[in-house]
């Protein structure tokens, strides 16, 4: 797995890396050696914070955590990540490495391109992505996945772009093109 470790405003300390890099081989029997994870690391006022994004063959897995220090906050994005594989595992097995779940018991190419635009009223965020065909079922989980309330792709049957949310209620909408 290729891992890249980058500090917003901010210098990354060796002993993070290295700690990062630890924590981050647990990952390796899940995903094969083309899979990218990405470690953000920034303070926000009396915390610190790491984000943590792993890309693997078009799914993606997204954890956002605050701690007092960075290798706490690290910890437990690798153990939400952890626990997503988990959950999902009968339908991740399909995506990962063959036999990732061997030894378990109980327990798109998306480049992203974000730029801030500073409007009167408002301060909106563009964001760019490839959109790969996938079913209702598939955009759900990989919504699930990277944490958000809505997920937008491309409907393998129609063709059209539509978008799974999550109601109020934990169910699932789809919104379609009229």
């Amino acid at each position: 797995m290729k891992i890249t470790i980058v500090g917003r405003k901010m210098n990354v300390k060796d002993s993070f890396k290295e700690h990062a890099e630890k924590k981050l081989a647990r990952f390796n029997k899940f995903f094969n050696d083309d899979a990218e994870a990405k470690v953000m690391i920034f303070k926000e006022p009396n915390t610190e914070c790491v984000e943590l994004t792993i890309n693997s063959e078009g799914t993606i897995f997204r954890s956002e955590q605050k701690d007092a220090t960075f290798m706490n906050a690290l910890d437990s994005a690798v153990d939400i990540i952890e626990r997503q594989i988990r959950k999902n595992k009968t339908r991740l097995e399909k995506r990962l490495k063959s036999g990732a779940f061997d030894s378990l018991n109980t327990q798109e190419d998306t480049s992203a391109i974000v730029e801030e635009e500073d409007t009167e009223e408002f301060s909106v965020r563009y964001k760019t992505f490839s959109i790969k065909p996938m079913s209702v079922d598939e955009a759900i989980l990989q919504m699930n996945l990277i944490g958000h309330d809505f997920f937008v792709f491309e409907n393998d049957v129609t063709g059209e772009v539509n978008v799974v949310y999550r109601r109020k209620n934990n169910k699932y909408g789809c919104i379609v093109k009229e």
